[in-house]
C-alpha cells in the first residue's frame, strides 16, 4: 500500500489518534482506553476517552517542553514533529519519570501497565502536570534507550 494513500485512510479511520501510540504498539505502555485496529497488514490504535486522550495530549506536551534540552529539539514551532526515536524516549521515558515521581522508592516498570490511570493518579496528587517534579521524568526520558535493530551482514 502506497504511504499516502495508508495516511489517508489511516485519519479518515481513526477519528480519534492515542497519543501513545508509539509506546503502546511497541508494547512498552498498555492503556485502558487504547483499541488497536488493522489497515492493510499495518497496526494503527485509537483511543476510546476523549478526557483520556487530552489528558495524554496534555501530559505529553508538558514533558516535551521540560525535555527540549535533553532531547536536542528544536524550538521553532514549525518544527513540531519528532522522529520515531525522540517520539518514544519522551512517551516510555516521561511515564517513567512520572512513576518515578509517584512511587520514589519503586523501580520503573518495565511496562506501564495502565496510562490514563498513571495520569490521573497524577493529577490528584499535583493539580496539574506542571508540578510534577521535572527532575525525575528528564532523568527517565534522557536515559531511555530503544532497541537497536539487528544489521544485515555484508556478503
Amino acid at each position: 500500500m502506497d504511504q499516502d494513500v495508508f495516511r489517508e485512510t489511516y485519519q479518515e479511520i481513526n477519528e480519534r489518534p492515542c497519543p501513545f501510540e508509539k509506546a503502546v504498539l511497541t508494547n512498552q505502555c498498555e492503556c485502558r482506553h487504547a483499541e488497536r485496529f488493522c489497515i492493510a497488514e499495518r497496526e494503527g490504535l485509537r483511543c476510546l476517552s476523549g478526557p483520556g486522550q487530552q489528558r495524554c495530549l496534555t501530559w505529553l506536551e508538558a514533558v516535551r517542553e521540560q525535555a527540549r534540552f535533553a532531547l536536542k529539539t528544536p524550538t521553532h514551532p514549525e518544527q513540531k514533529m519528532l522522529g520515531h526515536g525522540k517520539a518514544i524516549s519522551i512517551q516510555v521515558g516521561g511515564l517513567r519519570g512520572l512513576h518515578i515521581a509517584l512511587h520514589p522508592d519503586d523501580t520503573p516498570p518495565v511496562v506501564i501497565a495502565d496510562v490514563d490511570a498513571l495520569l490521573r493518579e497524577a493529577l490528584a496528587r499535583y493539580g496539574d502536570f506542571g508540578q510534577v517534579d521535572a527532575q525525575s521524568v528528564i532523568q527517565q526520558i534522557a536515559a531511555y534507550k530503544s532497541k537497536k535493530r539487528a544489521r544485515r551482514k555484508r556478503r
